[in-house]
């Protein structure tokens, strides 16, 4: 991938500045309840704002698809921001148009706005071409900030660009380093963890890892999927049936690869799915009637935890059971565990298996937490996204 620019290459000073974050937090009573996202946007707010520049926020939150959603509104954001930077964040009722106009000409060095939600505007997600002009119409310089949201071609992400300068953000030109360096110089050994519900999620990012990693550990709902590709009968357990041709394709891929994929041995099966429910611990082979997988087994995360102590680096995206109803978090607390506490370089994404860190209180333990979702496996697919090819190159 080409280098792109950044808020470090530009004069920023006096200028007036459009800067994309991802500010889609959870709200509970109309406030913020977690903060992470606008924390990580902080580096790249603080340097502007230090630097002179006159700037405005914009960012979607939730789903409105192009309604106005008075739960939805920014406000809460503004207030929790304010807070945050101990300076006043006045938010706009508008995204575009000559209020927003207006406003931005007023505004002072080291002044900061943040814009109402862009998705209650239709032409956002359509990346339509009069609104993203109408956006950008009162600005001098786009930074995009918003990582997660660099997977999709929308008017903020990728339809500015076509008509002011785009650089990254402090936070984007990490995150464009670090993953990068997972896929263009790993550190070797190097280990892959790929967990959550899904093959077809990840089937590109699978076949990517079977011809990068030395070992691609899978384990969820996903595993349940390859192991069934192999003839396990898997009783009630979830798993993608129409993907079974798919799954063996790529068991017999690994097979003529440089990659070791290693499949859950023993498992973790329920009848209920349950806060505290009854469990026993079988091999795939077992499992019958109406008992389903929900978890690596012990013997497993034992394996697995071997191959990490040996990684000089480790990529993990997916929780490896049901993490949110214990005891069925077991599997994956192990494996985060011997993560944080091997020697590897780690690099972790996806909001589910961060939420889990979180709550075990390991995040500080990993060197690089990736804030994308959907914009980490696509990137780890070697595909373009969008927010970032809209970037000006050095």
């Amino acid at each position: 991938m080409s280098e792109k620019l950044s808020i470090e290459d530009v004069d920023v000073s006096g200028k007036k500045i459009l800067m994309r974050v991802d500010f889609n937090v959870p709200l509970e009573d109309g406030k913020v309840n977690d903060d992470t996202r606008i924390r990580a946007a902080l580096p790249t707010i603080e340097v502007l704002l230090s630097r002179g520049a006159k700037l405005v926020l914009a960012s979607h939150l939730g789903r409105p698809e192009g309604e106005y959603k008075t739960e939805l509104k920014m406000d809460p954001v503004a207030s929790r921001l304010t807070e945050i930077l101990g300076k006043t964040v006045k938010k706009l009722d508008q995204v575009a148009g000559p209020d927003v106009s207006s406003a931005v000409a007023g505004l002072g060095e080291g002044d900061i706005l943040i814009l109402e939600n862009l998705r209650f505007e239709k032409g956002e997600e359509k990346n339509d071409p009069d609104f993203a002009r109408q956006l950008a119409e009162p600005f001098d310089l786009f930074v995009n900030d918003a990582f997660g949201t660099a997977h999709r071609a929308h008017a903020s992400t990728a339809g500015v660009a076509d008509y002011i300068p785009a650089v990254a953000g402090l936070l984007m030109k990490k995150e464009i380093e670090e993953l990068t360096r997972a896929l263009e110089n790993p550190q070797r050994p190097l280990t892959a963890i790929l967990g959550g519900a899904k093959v077809s999620d990840k089937i590109n990012v699978i076949r990517r890892f079977l011809n990068l990693a030395d070992n691609l550990l899978v384990g969820g709902g996903m595993a349940n999927t390859f192991l069934a590709a192999e003839g396990s009968q898997l009783g009630a357990s979830f798993y993608e049936k129409d993907l079974l041709g798919e799954a063996g394709a790529l068991l017999a891929e690994s097979k003529e690869s440089r990659c070791n994929l290693v499949l859950p041995i023993d498992l973790a099966v329920t009848r209920e799915l349950k806060p505290g429910g009854y469990s026993e611990v079988m091999t795939p082979d077992q499992i019958d009637g109406d008992w389903k997988a929900v978890d690596i087994g012990p013997e497993t995360a034992a394996i697995f935890c071997g191959y990490l102590e040996e990684s000089a680096m480790i990529i993990w995206n997916g929780p490896l059971g049901v993490f949110e109803v214990p005891p069925f978090d077991s599997g994956t607390e192990l494996i985060a565990q011997a993560v944080a506490d091997s020697n590897a370089y780690s690099v972790v994404g996806g909001g589910d298996l961060v939420a889990a860190l979180s709550a075990l209180g390991l995040t500080r333990d990993i060197s690089f937490i990736s804030t994308g979702g959907g914009a980490t496996l696509e990137f780890w697919e070697g595909r373009e996204l969008p927010g970032i090819t809209a970037l000006q190159d050095k």
